[in-house]
């Protein structure tokens, strides 16, 4: 609706640029340390051998989250696993975070939430960085990012960087805690604005990866039935475009839409699977405002292809219509209301309607935020578990049901010059959920009982130049259940908590200290322990500018 965020009734939780660029200092070839440090959010590793995470928002797990950039699923329509170690953070302006069901506006496969990544524009100067990073753990990266203003409103921006790491074994016992890779990526983004409310963007993306893990015998065979090795080649090609006009002079009409196609030779020892994954994209939507009310209405419709000809039986073609509305209404100036809702035909599950309704209330340096919504997942056979073991061996009954969600989250901030505070309560529980079974055999399956996930979020922040602090506490517990028993859900933690402190001069440089903590959580079918042991992640980072450097 082209608000400012604070003024949203929907929670926007944002990462600026300064942020970004410190955490692109550390890990320039990814945003898995981005996303794990933003408050209850967790980047889980997902495969021992290839490194392959997924994002899990307040709990939910990794394939409930929408992964967007600049609004359009560039990424494909399940994004988690090795796609989120292929996105180098350079060109971002910023991350914006919707966390909770964003069915109503996001579609399928956003039960969990929407992480939208937005580009850098170009600015009034051509601008060139190059960033050259050596580990000491056989890591090294080489990006370029260069944009650049063109006449009569047009800009480009392009980044094109090599990423590689050396197969490494930290603790010595022929594992490779840190898989190899070589990876190449390759984006320009052009951009057109006229002043009076038009605008265009488009892109276009080439990524393409070698990666292999697990033994640390390079000439020795890849053994899967031991757990010895894994090896996955990657090519992904996208395109997406979004354009927006004034109609009338008092409506905005704005289009867009995206294709992305990706190839995979997945190897697990003699086990080769071949797969191609196709995501195809497009939406319409009008907005115009009516007093107190601004209000969007559209339609989008998605395809999302997988096909396998080493494992046909899991492959599948989904078509998703549907149509969607929105109306803010600021009933007074303290107080504002969000409801949305839409309607989905998925051509394997059937109709989905999906609501959610916000309310924004602030006065006297108070602003509270509530939220409910429900929506729905079209499940297939490629999960977390799945991808780590592969599909070859997997039974999928028929008769699968969707998978159904709904949460609920009510936050309380509290600014009081340079101090600010945040306390959140979320709820949210998933009916049927898919589950991955392994004691008496390989299949996937629906849980009778729902997943639940109940928790609080506790952020504080103090600004005052050229200090800056911030500390965070999450508290998740997710529950399942099986066999009659309910049980916390595997690789999440009850407690987390993290401090970041910085200091900064624009002219001299910074220096920051970071430490997170992740507590005890419940083991997924490991044989040696049932649960983990907690963990300290320490980070410190010196910068010191030198004229350009």
């Amino acid at each position: 609706t082209d608000t400012r965020i604070d003024d949203q009734p929907v929670r926007v939780e944002v990462l600026v640029r300064e942020e970004i660029e410190e955490k692109m200092l550390m890990t320039p070839g990814d945003i898995v340390m981005m996303l794990n440090e933003m408050g209850g959010m967790r980047v889980q590793a997902t495969s021992p051998a290839l490194g392959a995470a997924s994002v899990r928002i307040q709990g939910m797990r990794g394939r409930y989250t929408r992964v967007l950039s600049d609004g359009l699923p560039l990424f494909g329509e399940q994004p988690s696993g090795i796609g989120l170690l292929q996105i180098p953070p350079m060109d971002l302006g910023q991350v914006e975070v919707i966390k909770g069901v964003a069915s109503a506006l996001y579609g399928a496969g956003a039960m969990g939430g929407v992480i939208d990544l937005i580009s850098r524009k170009p600015g009034e100067a051509p601008e060139a960085e190059v960033l050259l990073n050596q580990s000491t753990r056989g890591g090294t990266d080489g990006v370029l990012w260069y944009s650049s203003p063109l006449p009569a409103g047009w800009g480009v921006t392009f980044l094109g960087g090599g990423h590689f790491q050396r197969r490494t074994d930290v603790n010595d016992d022929d594992w490779a805690d840190l898989p190899r890779y070589a990876r190449g990526v390759f984006r320009p983004r052009l951009f057109w604005e006229d002043g009076r409310g038009g605008s265009f963007f488009s892109t276009v993306g080439v990524t393409t990866e070698s990666r292999e893990g697990g033994t640390m015998d390079p000439g020795g065979p890849l053994d899967y039935r031991t757990g010895r090795g894994e090896a996955l080649d990657t090519l992904r090609v996208d395109g997406g475009f979004v354009g927006r006009t004034l109609v009338g002079g008092q409506y905005v009409l704005t289009a867009r839409g995206a294709a992305a196609r990706q190839r995979h030779e997945h190897r697990f020892g003699d086990i080769t699977e071949h797969d191609r994954h196709l995501t195809m994209f497009g939406e319409v939507a009008l907005r115009g405002a009516i007093g107190r009310h601004t209000w969007v209405a559209g339609a989008a419709v998605e395809r999302d292809s997988y096909t396998a000809p080493d494992t046909p039986a899991h492959e599948y073609a989904f078509t998703v219509p549907g149509v969607f509305l929105q109306d803010e209404i600021a009933i007074t100036p303290w107080w504002g209301l969000s409801a949305s809702a839409r309607a989905d035909r998925h051509s394997r599950y059937g109709w989905f309607v999906s609501p959610r309704v916000s309310s924004l209330v602030r006065g006297g340096g108070w602003t509270s935020r509530a939220s409910f919504g429900t929506g729905f997942f079209g499940p297939t056979s490629l999960t977390e578990e799945t991808e780590a073991a592969g599909l070859y061996r997997l039974e999928v009954p028929e008769g699968l049901a969707a998978e159904r969600g709904r949460s609920f989250s009510l936050d309380l901030t509290r600014a009081a010059g340079p101090l600010s505070a945040t306390a959140t309560f979320f709820r949210s529980s998933i009916r049927h959920p898919i589950h991955v079974e392994r004691e008496h055999r390989y299949a996937l399956v629906n849980l009778e009982e729902p997943t639940t996930n109940t928790g609080v979020e506790l952020l504080g922040t103090f600004r005052h130049a050229p200090f800056a602090l911030t500390g965070s506490y999450t508290y998740v517990r997710a529950r399942e259940t099986h066999a009659g028993r309910e049980v916390d859900v595997p690789l999440t933690p009850r407690h987390s908590a993290g401090i970041v402190a910085m200091a900064e001069s624009e002219d001299a440089g910074r220096i920051g200290l970071e430490l997170y903590y992740t507590g005890r959580q419940r083991l997924d079918a490991d044989p040696y322990r049932a649960h983990s042991r907690p963990y300290l992640i320490v980070g410190l980072l010196v910068e010191r500018r030198v004229g350009r450097f």
